[in-house]
């Protein structure tokens, strides 16, 4: 049986002036129905370059990327966005500020009008309906981010592609999130390619974990295998910076 979404050695190359720099090289992955895939490494490791990849968002230098076993390479996000969905990191930025959120929510559906569907998203993740009505100026950042992921759910994309969708929000809002999509995904409702610097979060959330550097995945696994038994030092070194941030919360 053919996986959700497949990538098969991935290669991309930046070069800007005499600056070559090599932001995938024979990367390889894949999702399954109902799970979710944490990409973790440090800025420059080529995670969020692989995410844009596969919406479309950028041309690959070779490889391909696979829904249901189908290949897509080369679509743009218009095309990719019947079945992919982004959530960026900024997600006010993401919406249209001249439109109020329920305008924003009702494009993603491609022509569809569920007004009933959009209230029982908007409750899903724990918003009020009133917000609707608002543009993302008036919505705090854990708002927006939650209306980013009913947009989402109402587009009935198959896959989720969460790019450091955390990382802007305050601790307690990130984990209102984070609780979020574990409930969905304890529903059977999520399947989703999460990248993020903090493995930390990605062990908390992910199935399996791929660790990037260099453009280049360093080790992929189930996420206690991963998070337990780490067989290369990069691996190694991010467990250790997280256990070092969470001694330091705990001391503040």
């Amino acid at each position: 049986m053919a996986h959700l979404l497949e990538g098969k050695n991935l290669y991309k190359t930046y070069r800007e002036k005499a600056k070559v720099t090599q932001a995938l090289s024979d990367v390889s992955f894949y999702l399954d129905r109902g799970e979710i895939l944490g990409i973790v490494g440090e800025s420059g490791s080529g995670k969020s370059t692989l995410l844009k990849a596969i919406a479309g968002m950028l041309k690959l230098d070779q490889g391909s990327v696979l829904y249901n076993g189908k290949d897509f390479t080369g679509m743009t996000p218009r095309q990719t966005g019947a079945f992919l969905q982004m959530i960026f990191q900024d997600a006010n930025s993401s919406f249209d500020p001249r439109r109020v959120m329920k305008k924003s929510i009702m494009e993603s559906g491609r022509g569809k009008k569920d007004e009933g569907r959009i209230l029982e998203l908007v409750s899903l993740v724990g918003l009020e309906e009133d917000l609707l009505s608002r543009k993302p100026s008036s919505l705090s950042g854990g708002q927006c981010q939650r209306m980013a992921i009913a947009r989402a759910f109402y587009s009935d994309a198959d896959i989720l592609l969460c790019d450091e969708m955390t990382s802007a929000l305050d601790v307690t809002t990130q984990a209102q999130v984070v609780e979020l999509l574990q409930d969905l995904k304890k529903d059977g409702r999520l399947s989703a390619v999460f990248v993020s610097h903090d493995i930390a979060l990605v062990s908390m959330l992910c199935d399996r974990i791929m660790v990037m550097k260099d453009g280049t995945c360093v080790e992929e696994g189930d996420t206690l295998t991963v998070i337990k038994h780490p067989c290369v030092d990069y691996t190694k070194e991010l467990l250790e910076s997280a256990r070092r941030q969470s001694i330091q919360e705990i001391s503040e």
